[in-house]
């Protein structure tokens, strides 16, 4: 790396060795008392010797019942955003679909494709190595790679993350690429907070489970090992997604929007001249507390490898030093490296290093299992 690099920090913190068992509170005794000696008591008739008289009978009004309404529960209006309401959720219904070779080289083929997601089609495209071709043999491993913001109107499937992802391929992994809703050719739907976005991964993640893909492209996949790989925006929807998933086994955040939900939306508020995020500002202040995944951070298994350039002049490196430095008090593994020199997107030799750090780290996490 040259001197304009400067040095690469890096902070490795050790492998998650134990997690504290939920709920485990100490148990508090109660006393038992000593049960009582039944008592029995006999009873003996005696017949009357008089004649009683006749009882007096006294009719009294009917009693008037007054009907108490049911008071109606408020609704839970926010419930569908939580961390919890996606973690109690099915995911999965459908199949991966390959629709057509966009691409092939030495290495890889690229695949045009698109799944179910809550009703919604997603598309994107699919880089599978050839088997046996220099990017090794297969069974391959998984990685999901999401892109960052970009104006929807503007935005192609073959985007500016699409080199990562051959990087990825030609290293030996199956990278599926979402065009996340809202960016065309897939729907749009209700996305507040990004949580559609997480909903369309987490989707994806079940149907490569499950093995709801095209068997004949994907002969090769191993789905049991999963990684995830999110820049900018990408990034913030991986964070989401890695409080909700236990079956990816590790992720890469670049340059990665916040955990916290009302940081996010202030600078996108900012960023887009007030333009964007209003609604997400209008959510009480409470809500976020149920929705921002940094609160969550404590259900994360996933390896992370957590990389920012020190010159990003967008997303603040500091957000990223937060989430760091949050998830290494848990004891989570992450490891975090900053790049002096390197805007929101890296370029050069800054970029060439993070390509080479996010393979060598997907294959210990991925290949050495």
């Amino acid at each position: 790396m040259s001197e304009a690099m400067g040095k690469t920090y890096r902070v490795l913190i050790p492998v998650l060795i134990g997690f504290l068992a939920a709920g485990c509170v100490p148990g508090i005794a109660i006393p038992t008392a000593a049960p009582l000696s039944p008592t029995i008591t006999s009873t003996v008739f005696v017949p009357p010797t008089d004649t009683p008289e006749p009882p007096t009978i006294i009719v009294s009004p009917s009693p008037t019942w007054t009907a108490t309404a049911t008071p109606t529960p408020t609704p839970d209006v926010y419930w569908q955003y939580t961390i919890d309401y996606l973690s109690e959720r099915s995911y999965g219904v459908g199949e991966i679909e390959v629709l057509e070779v966009l691409a092939s080289n030495f290495w890889f083929t690229r695949y045009l494709i698109r799944y179910s997601s809550d009703d919604l089609w997603i598309y994107g495209f699919l880089n599978v190595p050839i088997d046996g071709g220099p990017s090794g043999n297969g069974p391959f491993p998984v990685i999901i790679a999401l892109h960052g913001y970009i104006d929807p109107t503007i935005y192609n499937t073959i985007d500016y993350t699409t080199g990562y992802a051959d990087s990825l391929a030609r290293a030996g992994y199956i990278v599926f690429h979402p065009n996340l809703r809202g960016y065309p050719p897939s729907d749009d739907g209700d996305n507040l907070f990004r949580v559609g976005m997480a909903i369309d991964v987490l989707n994806l993640i079940a149907l490569i489970k499950e093995k709801g893909q095209d068997a004949d492209v994907l002969a090769d996949m191993d789905s049991s090992r999963i990684g995830l790989w999110g820049h900018s925006m990408g990034g913030g929807v991986s964070t989401r997604v890695l409080t909700v998933s236990r079956d990816v086994d590790g992720a890469v955040l670049y340059a990665a929007m916040s955990g916290d939900e009302r940081q996010n939306f202030e600078a996108i508020n900012g960023w887009s001249d007030g333009l964007r995020g209003l609604d997400e500002l209008a959510v009480p202040v409470e809500e976020l507390d149920r929705i921002s995944p940094i609160y969550y951070f404590d259900r994360i298994t996933a390896a992370v490898s957590i990389h920012h350039g020190r010159s990003d002049l967008l997303v603040p490196p500091a957000w990223s030093e937060q989430t760091c430095s949050r998830m290494a008090q848990l004891r989570i593994n992450v490891a975090c490296t900053f790049y002096n020199g390197m805007p929101h997107t890296f370029i050069g030799e800054g970029e060439q290093i993070f390509i080479q750090n996010t393979i060598l780290f997907f294959d210990e996490v991925l290949k050495s299992r």
